[in-house]
């Protein structure tokens, strides 16, 4: 089995933001114990940012992005350290691997980081991934390591997806709040939980949360496998969520399966704006697969720039779609409404090609 393990700050780093040795050894022994049993473990870590507060002797995470990827760069050494000194204990090498979202957007760039990663795994390494924060574009940045824990399982075709944190799974309601709360243990597919929003708040020392944790789940549900969202301080939790035992809170696969690109469009893109289109045009485009024309467009809100990210809108103003934009916001408000036919010499014909739309669920 292929397994994409992804923890967080919060679960490796102390209050101080300086690495956890004895939970990151912890993990380093649950990886080996399952590679012991025949299978593939991939790790995508947090933690380079309170890392490096804590090596720079900072009395507190700064805000300023500037400042938040240089630290990053003296954090990201010494976890990478960390991890292989604890991996060496059991024989097995680390192996660093730092992306970025253009690495999922570009075709070339994705194939290419996939077989890296392939490579390694074939190789007997354990790569462990983290968002190159050192050097990414503070516009396409995924914020946090969960969203990008589920486009590598995606990417290269895992089993589970495992989301280790600081609490048991999903709640009822936020039990540090609510007494009354319960764990929700089993999510199964289409369940309306896979479509809500949940608090995101955390310990204050990462950049996710609970609310990117259900994005990640809903991501590797429709990638087409199982995830699990628990305690990373659980014994055997990787053993018990790969055994399918109900550790934390599991989401089954959907059956709905999107590939990476899709995903990254769908999920952890940054929206700049939303096209808003007539009935007909939300009936073709959730009919079938097409390409958004100005045609079914109305009105147009934001100020984006080709190759952002757009919802859809319909009548209702909803949201029933997402994609990448093939034009200006005012070229797409020049075009409003025209045929094809009509259109500027030059102007592209789709607003938003087919292969770069998302249709969401209801």
């Amino acid at each position: 089995m292929r397994v994409v393990a992804k923890i967080g700050t919060a679960s490796i780093t102390d209050e101080a933001g300086a690495i956890d040795l004895v939970a990151l050894a912890k993990l380093a022994d649950e990886v080996a114990a399952l590679r012991n049993d025949g299978h593939e473990v991939i790790v995508v870590s947090s933690g380079a940012v309170a890392a490096g507060v804590a090596a720079l002797g900072l009395p507190t995470r700064p805000t300023d992005m500037t400042t938040l990827q240089a630290i990053s760069a003296a954090g990201q050494s010494r976890l990478v350290e960390a991890y292989n000194q604890q991996f060496a204990r059991h024989g097995l090498v680390g192996a660093q691997v730092l992306l970025d979202p253009h690495d999922f957007v570009d075709r070339t760039q994705y194939l290419h980081a996939r077989r890296t990663i392939e490579r390694l795994l074939e190789l007997g390494c354990v790569p462990v991934v983290n968002e190159n924060d050192a050097i990414a574009n503070d516009e396409l940045r995924y914020g946090d390591n969960d969203r990008l824990a589920a486009l590598v399982a995606n990417s290269v075709g895992a089993d589970v997806l495992v989301l280790l944190t600081d609490m048991d799974g999903v709640y009822t309601a936020d039990p540090r709040r609510d007494p009354a709360a319960t764990l929700i243990s089993l999510v199964r597919r289409g369940d309306p939980l896979l479509a809500i929003r949940a608090g995101g708040g955390g310990s204050g020392r990462g950049s996710g949360g609970m609310a990117s944790k259900l994005t990640a789940a809903r991501m590797a549900s429709w990638s087409g496998m199982r995830s699990v969202i628990a305690r990373a301080s659980r014994p055997d939790v990787l053993a018990g969520a790969v055994s399918a035992e109900l550790v934390g809170t599991t989401f089954e696969a959907h059956d709905r399966t999107l590939p990476a690109r899709k995903l990254w469009i769908a999920f952890a893109a940054e929206v700049l704006g939303t096209v808003h289109v007539d009935a007909g045009a939300e009936r073709a485009l959730t009919d079938r697969p097409n390409s958004l024309l100005p045609a079914g467009i109305v009105a147009v809100d934001g100020d984006f720039a080709e190759g952002d990210t757009v919802d859809i809108a319909g009548p209702s103003g909803r949201a029933f779609a997402r994609g990448l934009v093939a034009l200006d916001a005012e070229v797409v408000r020049g075009v409003v409404g025209r045929q094809t036919g009509d259109l500027p010499a030059g102007v592209n014909h789709e607003v938003v090609h087919r292969d770069d739309l998302v249709v969401l669920p209801a």
